[in-house]
């Protein structure tokens, strides 16, 4: 969904991202609150502490939003499942989870444990706000408190309600999922849920577009449609996991895949299989053995004029645990990791040796072909 972005600072072993669309919403925040609406309610306060006071609201705004998505992935690490960090993006904040939960008590924990945290953040800004009053603290204090009192407080009801994939939506889907035993089905209504809640939300920034606010109108329409893209991609991805379940990756992977000798000079390997294939990085081996993966960044740090007489073994890196998977290891582990690692190719190998090569396309061919035999 995000590209890697910056990395800010690891909590608790999560690793924290900024996807550059979140300097807009940083900015639009600060910009909003120090021109609009700390003036309206704190009058008579210089500019620069109007502004220092949208600069502390956005801060504490993105400190709430990453321990709303703290608490998601630190009860996701307690239920098994694997967690690949925490995104800020224009939109809010997501944290990345490996793999769906297993069952509806999983689900449902993981759900409400972000709201749970927002509404433990919006109880502590209200009470630091009343103790502001009573001790007489600074106007600005008692502003930005109690900004992000009520920010938490619309945060949270924001998330509660009950259309997927917001944390309401997911608790919903959790008690479906219970009641029914189906969890697509569950994914399905919950999602229809959120479509028809994102279509609401257009038509009510259409509303503002045109009658009453040019720019919170903008940002309804663009909501909702994130809204409703995100719950189709996640039935779609509940559609896609469910169908490669307890699939081998054996079953889909090439079993002669291209691969590079140890002992092809640089030249060859440019010639023979950069000009030849599209593929960007080559395992290199040595009678079926993996010795190391060979790309374009290595080839390059060699000059040119030593390319006949440096082979691909001495230039190769070791692959990384990114790239490989195991031939017994469930299909849907192998889409979770491309889509982590945003690779279309993962090399199949078996205690040091390389037997083929699973590819994203032929993970969609038989994902087409399983959904076209289900409709």
């Amino acid at each position: 969904m995000f590209g890697r972005g910056i990395t800010l600072f690891r909590l608790f072993g999560f690793e924290v991202r900024l996807d550059w669309s979140w300097l807009i919403i940083a900015v639009l925040v600060t910009w909003s609150l120090a021109r609009g609406v700390f003036p309206n309610y704190y009058v008579g306060l210089s500019r620069h502490t109007y502004w220092a006071m949208g600069a502390a609201g956005m801060v504490g705004l993105f400190l709430s939003i990453v321990l709303h998505e703290f608490g998601h992935s630190y009860v996701a690490r307690r239920q098994g499942i694997p967690m690949h960090g925490i995104t800020l993006f224009i939109f809010g904040g997501v944290a990345e989870m490996g793999e769906d939960s297993k069952s509806p008590k999983a689900e449902f924990q993981v759900a409400i444990a972000g709201p749970i945290v927002t509404a433990i953040i919006a109880a502590v800004c209200f009470g630091l706000a009343h103790l502001s009053h009573a001790a007489s603290w600074s106007v600005a204090v008692r502003g930005v408190l109690s900004y992000l009192a009520w920010v938490n407080v619309v945060l949270l009801a924001f998330n509660l309600v009950p259309a997927f994939p917001l944390d309401g939506g997911r608790v919903l889907r959790s008690i479906l999922w219970a009641l029914k035993k189906n969890v697509r089905w569950a994914t399905r209504v919950a999602a229809r849920i959120g479509t028809i809640f994102a279509f609401l939300l257009m038509a009510w920034g259409i509303f503002c577009f045109i009658f009453d606010n040019f720019i919170l109108g903008v940002w309804y329409f663009l909501i909702g449609i994130f809204i409703r893209n995100a719950s189709q991609v996640s039935y779609q991805q509940v559609l896609m996991r469910s169908a490669l379940a307890g699939e081998p990756v054996r079953r889909f992977m090439t079993a002669q895949p291209v691969t590079v000798p140890s002992s092809a000079t640089l030249r060859d390997v440019v010639e023979d299989y950069l000009y030849k294939y599209p593929y960007k990085l080559y395992p290199v081996v040595q009678e079926g053995h993996l010795l190391g993966c060979l790309g374009i960044d290595q080839i390059k740090l060699v000059p040119k004029e030593h390319w006949t007489s440096t082979t691909a073994g001495t230039v190769a890196v070791p692959c990384s645990s990114e790239n490989m998977i195991d031939p017994e290891a469930d299909a849907t582990k192998a889409l979770s990791a491309m889509s982590r690692t945003r690779s279309s190719r993962l090399m199949v190998v078996d205690h040091g040796h390389l037997l083929g090569i699973i590819a994203f396309k032929d993970l969609a061919l038989f994902l087409s072909r399983r959904m076209e035999l289900q409709q």
